[in-house]
C-alpha cells in the first residue's frame, strides 16, 4: 500500500515536541522584550525628529495587502494509495488554499477536505522537476528499483501541473485543464505566497519590527547565519521554522528508518510526517506567543510613556556611548569596511539597482496604459454604469496578478548575479528581496492609483488623471528606490561586518548598568549601540554610493531620511571627532 508511518506521533514524540517549542521560546522571549525596547525608542525618536518636507510626497498606503480570491475546478493527488481526483478548489485572499469535493460543497458553506496556508510553500510547473526534488529528499537505494503501485500514478505523464512543496509541509499535487488555467493559478498562487511570507517585513510597527531583529538576535547567538529568508511568515510561523531547521535531519531519519518502499513513495511519506511535526509545532508556538501578549502589550504601554518623558536623556546617553564604543572598534571597523566593503560596494549596487530601476520602468509603463485604455473606452462610452466599471477596473491593477506579472518578473533580473556577488558576505536573503521587489511595485501603483481616481469626479479629472499619476509615480519611484536599495545593501552587509568585528573586537560584552526603564527592560544596549554604529558607518559609504550613481538632484527625500540626522547624531558626531 505503499510508504505510510502507522502513527505520525505518539504521546511521548508529542510531549517532547511541546518540551522543545517551550525551551525555544524560553530562549527567544528576552530576546524579543530587548528588541521590544529599542524598537519603540527608534519609532519615538524619528517621530519626534525632524518632519517630511513639503516636497516629499511619498505616502504609506493604509490599506492592507490582499490577493484576489481565485477558484475553480482542479485534479488532485489525494488519497492513500494516491489517485487523482477531480476537485474544486478556492483561494482566499488572505493566502489560504482550500478544496473541496465539489463546487456545491463551496457554495452551500461545507467544510473543505483539506486546507492550508501557503506560507513557505514553493510553486513547481514541471513534472520531471518535481520527481527530481524526491530523488533529491529521498535517494532510492538498490532495494527500491522495483517501483510500487501506488507512486506509478505520479511517475506517469501529466499535463498543466501544479506542485507545492514545503521543506517541512506535505506536498500538493495539482493539475488544471488547460494551459490558460494553470498559468492563471499558477500567478494567483505565486502571489498568495508573497502575501503570507511578507507579513512581517511589511509591516513598519515596533513589535513587528522587535520580532524580526529579535531573531536574528536569537539566530546569531545560537551561531546561525542571520537571512532575511528566515523570517518569511508570521511570528508564529517564523518560530515553527526555526525549529523545525533544527530538528528536520534527527526527524527525517527516523522517520525514512520506519519507511518502505520506492524512494520517491518514501519523500512523499515522510513530507507527510513532518507536515504532522510541524502543526504540533506550530499549535504550541501560537499558544505560547498569546500567551505572551498581554505582557507584551504592557511593555509597549509602559515603554511608550517611559520613553517619550526620557527622550532626551536616553539619546544623549546613547550618544556618549556611541562615541567610546566607536572609539574602541574604530581600526578594526574601518580595516574591514576598506577590505570588503568599498571592493564590491559598486558592483553590487548596480547589480541591486538594475531590477528595481526596471520594476519601477514596468509599473509607469502599467499605469500609462491603463490610463490610456481608460481615456478611450470613456469616450467611447461615457455612461455611469461604465465609467463607474472601468475606473473600478483601473484602480484594480495593482491587485491583478496577470497586469502584474510584467511586473514581478522584471523583479527577478540579475537574481543569480547578484546571489554571487552577495554569497561572500553570507547572505540569505535573496527570496525576500525578489519579494520586497515584487511588494515595492504593487505598493507604488496601488498608492498613485489610490491618491489620484475618484469614481464620482472621474468624467471631469480625466485629462489631468494621466499628469497626477504621473507626478505622483515619479516621486514615490525615485524616493523609493533609493530608500530601497539602501535598505537591502545594509541588509547584505551588516551582519557580515558584525560577524567580522564580532570576532576582532569581542563584541559581546556585559551590559552596563543603567537604562532600565519600563518593567526591567533595558532600553539602551551596549550590543544595540554597537550595532547603530557600524550600521552608521556602513550607510555612509552607501549613501556616498547612491549619490555618485544616482546623483544628489535625483534623490527624493524619505519621511525615514529626514529622521535619520537625529537618531544617528550621536553616532556621526563620534566619527567627525575622530577626523
Amino acid at each position: 500500500m505503499g510508504a505510510r508511518p502507522s502513527s505520525p506521533l505518539d504521546k511521548r514524540q508529542q510531549q517532547q515536541l511541546r518540551g522543545q517549542v517551550d525551551g525555544l521560546l524560553r530562549a527567544f522571549l528576552p530576546c524579543y522584550r530587548r528588541q521590544l525596547a529599542a524598537a519603540v525608542l527608534r519609532q519615538i525618536s524619528r517621530e519626534l525628529g525632524p518632519q517630511e518636507p513639503a516636497g516629499c510626497q511619498l505616502s504609506h498606503t493604509k490599506k492592507l495587502p490582499r490577493v484576489r480570491e481565485h477558484g475553480g475546478p482542479l485534479t488532485l493527488l489525494w488519497g492513500h494509495p494516491p489517485q487523482w481526483q477531480p476537485i474544486f478548489c478556492v483561494l482566499r485572499g488572505d493566502g489560504h488554499l482550500e478544496w473541496f469535493s465539489q463546487k456545491d460543497e463551496y457554495e452551500s458553506g461545507g467544510r473543505p477536505l483539506g486546507s492550508t496556508a501557503l506560507t513557505g510553500y514553493m510553486l513547481l510547473t514541471s513534472q520531471r522537476e518535481y520527481l527530481c526534488l524526491l530523488d533529491d529528499l529521498c535517494p532510492s537505494s538498490s532495494g527500491d528499483l522495483a517501483q510500487e503501485e501506488p507512486l506509478r500514478v505520479l511517475e506517469e505523464p501529466v499535463s498543466f501541473a501544479l506542485f507545492l512543496v514545503h521543506p517541512f509541509r506535505a506536498h500538493l499535487c495539482f493539475c488544471a485543464r488547460t494551459r490558460g488555467v494553470q498559468r492563471a493559478w499558477r500567478l494567483n498562487l505565486q502571489g498568495a505566497i508573497r502575501l503570507r511570507d511578507t507579513v512581517l517585513q511589511r509591516s513598519r510597527a515596533p513589535a513587528a519590527c522587535a520580532f524580526l531583529d529579535a531573531v536574528q538576535l536569537y539566530r546569531r547567538r545560537r551561531g546561525f547565519a542571520g537571512g532575511e529568508d528566515a523570517t518569511l511568515g508570521s511570528d508564529a510561523e517564523v518560530l515553527s521554522a526555526e525549529l523545525m531547521r533544527e530538528l528536520l535531519p534527527g526527524l527525517r531519519s527516523q522517520a525514512l528508518r520506519g519507511l518502505r518502499g520506492s524512494g520517491r513513495a518514501r519523500a512523499r511519506a515522510c513530507a507527510e510526517f513532518l507536515d504532522a511535526v510541524y502543526a504540533a509545532v506550530l499549535v504550541r508556538a501560537s499558544a505560547g506567543l498569546r500567551a505572551f501578549q498581554p505582557e507584551k502589550d504592557a511593555l509597549l504601554a509602559a515603554l511608550e510613556r517611559t520613553v517619550r518623558a526620557e527622550l532626551e536623556q536616553i539619546l544623549q546617553q546613547r550618544a556618549q556611548r556611541a562615541r567610546r564604543l566607536k572609539m574602541e572598534i574604530r581600526d578594526a571597523l574601518e580595516a574591514c569596511l576598506c577590505c570588503m566593503v568599498d571592493q564590491q560596494l559598486p558592483q553590487l549596487t548596480l547589480t541591486l539597482l538594475s531590477p528595481v530601476e526596471a520594476t519601477l520602468q514596468a509599473v509607469q509603463t502599467l499605469l500609462i496604459r491603463g490610463i490610456d485604455r481608460l481615456s478611450h473606452q470613456l469616450h467611447k462610452n461615457p455612461s455611469g454604469t461604465r465609467l463607474r466599471r472601468e475606473v473600478y477596473e483601473f484602480g484594480e491593477i495593482p491587485w491583478d496578478p496577470e497586469l502584474m506579472q510584467v511586473c514581478y518578473r522584471e523583479a527577478e533580473r540579475n537574481r543569480s548575479h547578484l546571489a554571487h556577488l552577495a554569497e561572500p558576505f553570507g547572505f540569505l536573503g535573496m527570496q525576500s528581496l525578489v519579494f520586497g521587489a515584487q511588494d515595492l511595485a504593487q505598493q507604488l501603483a496601488d498608492q498613485c492609483l489610490t491618491s489620484t481616481l475618484d469614481c464620482s469626479q472621474a468624467a471631469e479629472q480625466l485629462e489631468k488623471v494621466r499628469g497626477l499619476v504621473l507626478k505622483k509615480f515619479t516621486s514615490d519611484s525615485e524616493a523609493t528606490r533609493w530608500r530601497f536599495t539602501r535598505a537591502w545593501l545594509l541588509g547584505i552587509f551588516w551582519p557580515f561586518v558584525w560577524s567580522q568585528l564580532e570576532v576582532s573586537c569581542n563584541l559581546e560584552q556585559p551590559e552596563v548598568d543603567g537604562d532600565t526603564l519600563a518593567m526591567d527592560c533595558q532600553v539602551l544596549t551596549t550590543e544595540g549601540v554597537y550595532r547603530d554604529v557600524i550600521q552608521g558607518s556602513l550607510l555612509q559609504r552607501i549613501d556616498g554610493e547612491l549619490k555618485r550613481i544616482l546623483g544628489a538632484s535625483n534623490r527624493a527625500c524619505t519621511p525615514a531620511d529626514c529622521s535619520v540626522a537625529r537618531w544617528n547624531q550621536g553616532v556621526d558626531e563620534g566619527a567627525e571627532a575622530q577626523v
